[in-house]
């Protein structure tokens, strides 16, 4: 089984701008990392694999109140890091889910 990039840094670009509180791009983050810890269980049934990423898609729309509460908002340039974090996993495990498909349960 494959251990994910201990380089990559996840969600980089919002914990440098201080737009996003901290806080909650851990929350974030840790739906990243449920995703990672299945891939380095080594599973790679595309159904599976889909159901989780959209289990986590869902707690992140879920934060969008949070976001608002706090005077952020996950808008552009978070809609383009989760994106690229999500599509930089799937490249590092292999796993042939286009970016699109991959969020699609998103409403941000």
């Amino acid at each position: 089984m494959k251990a994910f990039d201990t380089n990559y840094k996840l969600l980089d670009e919002m914990y440098q701008d201080e737009y996003y509180p901290n806080f909650l791009v851990d929350k974030v983050k840790g739906g990243l990392q449920k995703v990672i810890e299945l891939l380095e269980t080594g599973e790679t049934d595309i159904e599976v694999i889909q159901e989780k990423l959209d289990e986590v898609v869902c707690v992140i729309n879920d934060l969008q109140e949070e976001f608002d509460e706090n005077d952020s908002e996950i808008e552009t340039v978070a809609r383009e890091c989760i994106g690229e974090n999500v599509g930089y996993i799937l490249d590092w495990f292999s796993i042939p889910i286009d970016i699109e498909e991959a969020i699609r349960e998103r409403d941000w």
